[in-house]
């Protein structure tokens, strides 16, 4: 990594740890932490979608992950009574499972193909937790308790959030956290060298399945990861909202990941996060133009993505190379 980037990542990251907060604190608008912690939930399952983006697939089936996810974490707190950080990954984990599973025989056809199977994913799962007595059907689960208290050696690591007078902090900067991690995670892979055999699947899958690249593993890994962050980012919407129902997750939201990742930039690991963003704070500021929203917003979408096929980022990276001078 250079120096800049390195820079950058040190502003970005007392930004949202520091400066973001502090700010909140002044206006006192604490609303604003909630809808933060929602933009920070959704780029995560986003990068998952980036993921399969980078191997040449198109994802659309993100909000199925994320619907799983968000029922395993409720059920293993209300049902088995486990801690919150203990199921948040057991609920990625089990989408990570349950991908390999589907992904096996679909991950084997090709572009449209491929991303039209992923499109009925998020109603079937929707359906099933409709149909399903664990889940409690079209009630949901609520209830569900707050993150209780992590130690380690007698010493206080996270503290129980029912405790807290301001949870909604806390909240905060837990999904900071775990988009921080996320991206981290998904910027390491992506420059080791699984992310170089995972590129060269994107640019030539016979070019690379002849010179020994072991083509179908490489794309159930790659779909086992982004339904990783898709499972996480579905708990952590469980606990923030102490609840979920079959309408939680739907196929507009599957929708949403996939244009985060337009909007953002394909070509750049951070581009869901951008595009997360910018979409979700367009949408309301919006709000204002009545039965004109959707009419603009699509329409504003639709141009950026001709003005800017590679997405905002590569604005940036543009004027960076000298392009464009």
């Amino acid at each position: 990594m250079k120096l800049t980037e390195k820079l950058g990542v040190v502003v970005f990251l007392v930004a949202v740890y520091v400066l973001v907060p502090a700010l909140i604190a002044l206006s006192g608008r604490w609303d604003f932490f909630y809808t933060l912690t929602s933009v920070a939930l959704l780029s995560i399952a986003s990068a998952g979608v980036w993921l399969t983006f980078y191997i040449g697939r198109i994802n659309i089936g993100q909000g199925a992950y994320a619907l799983v996810g968000g029922y395993v974490s409720a059920i293993l707190m209300t049902k088995a009574g486990l801690n919150f950080w203990i199921t948040l990954p057991l609920a990625g984990l089990f989408c990570a499972g349950l991908s390999v599973l589907i992904g096996l025989p679909i991950l084997r056809l090709r572009g449209v193909y491929f991303a039209m199977v992923t499109l009925v994913l998020t109603e079937v799962a929707r359906l099933s937790a409709l149909a399903l007595h664990i889940t409690n059907g079209a009630k949901g689960i609520t209830s569900i308790p707050l993150p209780g208290k992590v130690a380690l050696f007698g010493i206080t690591i996270i503290p129980d959030f029912s405790t807290l007078a301001n949870p909604k902090l806390a909240f905060y900067i837990m999904a900071v956290t775990l988009m921080v991690v996320s991206f981290a995670a998904l910027w390491r892979i992506v420059n080791s060298r699984l992310g170089h055999l995972c590129r060269s699947l994107q640019q030539n899958e016979e070019l690379a399945s002849s010179i020994g690249v072991n083509t179908a593993y490489l794309r159930v890994l790659a779909y086992a990861i982004s339904s990783f962050f898709g499972g996480i980012a579905g708990a952590g919407f469980v606990i923030i909202s102490q609840s979920i129902y079959p309408s939680s997750f739907q196929v507009t939201d599957s929708v949403n990941f996939m244009l985060n990742c337009f909007l953002g930039g394909l070509s750049f690991v951070f581009g869901p996060m951008l595009g997360t963003l910018l979409l979700y704070f367009g949408w309301d500021l919006l709000f204002s133009t009545g039965k004109y929203q959707m009419l603009i917003y699509s329409s504003l979408l639709i141009l950026a993505m001709l003005v800017l096929p590679n997405g905002l980022l590569s604005v940036s990276f543009s004027r960076r190379k000298g392009v464009g001078k």
